[in-house]
């Protein structure tokens, strides 16, 4: 048997974000510049996974909020594009290239996840072709490069899971979540609105079609700040907004629950909205972008 390391390749750079190491690092470095740390350190974020041009802009405050120093392990959230998975999927990678640098894969924190019995094991093919994950990694490699050799990462590739099943992985990784040298990162964006995503919900009280949209995603990001599950699950309900991280969303929401039922007090804010085109008329599409952070008092 060979003892190659098995890496993940960045399969997205050259395309959804600059492959140049320095070019990609000037990127960064001026979009932070541009963020306030106004909640720092944060235990927890969530920021987008879209290609930089338009979403990096509004990442960067959800990551201005990271504290390298005290970070000794990052997990990433991220939901699933193409393949259907019922549960949360491991990467079989040891390494994550970035055009920055590598990062290395928490091998034990793997194991003792894998050892719950609640987890799968995706391919290598399935882990490079999904993006939701891979987008945070420059991202996290800038946030934590005066710390570089000191982290670890668990990435964790969620799926469609039940309301019982956020549950109960909200309270597997509560423990993890509760430790102050852990960090999670929630990848999701927003509203997904037009014909080309069959989402046309519009509200004509909120004036332009744009205008809705964000209306709809303010009030979601309002429930989410308010931390409570069930509210965030019944909006979806109702609404069906194509928020795409929901199910990472959702077990944040469900390990915050269960620490906050040991006395321990937690606040979300959203720090930063975006999309990617202002939405006029039924032929338009867009995404959008919003950048939070969770910190424990």
């Amino acid at each position: 048997m060979s003892n190659r390391v098995v890496c993940r390749e960045a399969s997205h750079a050259g395309s959804w974000y600059s492959a140049s190491g320095s070019q990609l690092n000037a990127q960064l470095e001026s979009w932070l510049s541009q963020a306030q740390s106004t909640i720092r350190p944060a235990r927890a974020i969530i920021a987008p996974h879209a290609g930089y041009t338009y979403c990096g802009a509004c990442a960067a405050h959800a990551y201005k909020q990271v504290d390298p120093s005290i970070t000794r392990r990052v997990f990433i959230l991220g939901p699933s594009h193409h393949v259907p998975l019922s549960r949360c999927a491991l990467s079989p990678a040891e390494i994550y290239r970035t055009p920055l640098y590598d990062l290395r894969i928490d091998q034990k924190v793997y194991a003792d996840l894998w050892k719950t019995g609640l987890f799968e094991r995706m391919t290598l093919q399935t882990d490079e072709d999904e993006h939701s994950i891979e987008m945070h990694l420059p991202y996290t490699a800038k946030a934590m490069e005066s710390h570089k050799d000191e982290f670890s990462i668990v990435p964790v590739l969620v799926g469609a899971l039940s309301e019982t099943k956020e549950q109960e992985y909200g309270k597997l990784l509560s423990k993890y979540l509760a430790d102050p040298s852990n960090l999670f990162i929630v990848s999701s964006d927003f509203c997904h609105w037009g014909q080309r995503f069959r989402y046309t919900y519009y509200d004509e009280a909120q004036g332009e079609i744009y205008r809705s949209i964000e209306h709809l995603d303010k009030m979601g990001m309002g429930i989410i700040e308010q931390l409570d599950p069930m509210s965030f699950t019944n909006y979806l309900k109702k609404y069906r907004n194509t928020i795409c991280g929901r199910h990472p969303i959702g077990v944040l929401l469900n390990a915050v629950a269960e620490l906050r039922k040991s006395g321990l007090e937690m606040n979300f804010t959203f720090l930063n909205y975006a999309q990617s085109s202002e939405c006029r008329n039924w032929q338009d599409s867009s995404v959008s972008y919003a950048a939070g952070a969770l910190v424990v008092h």
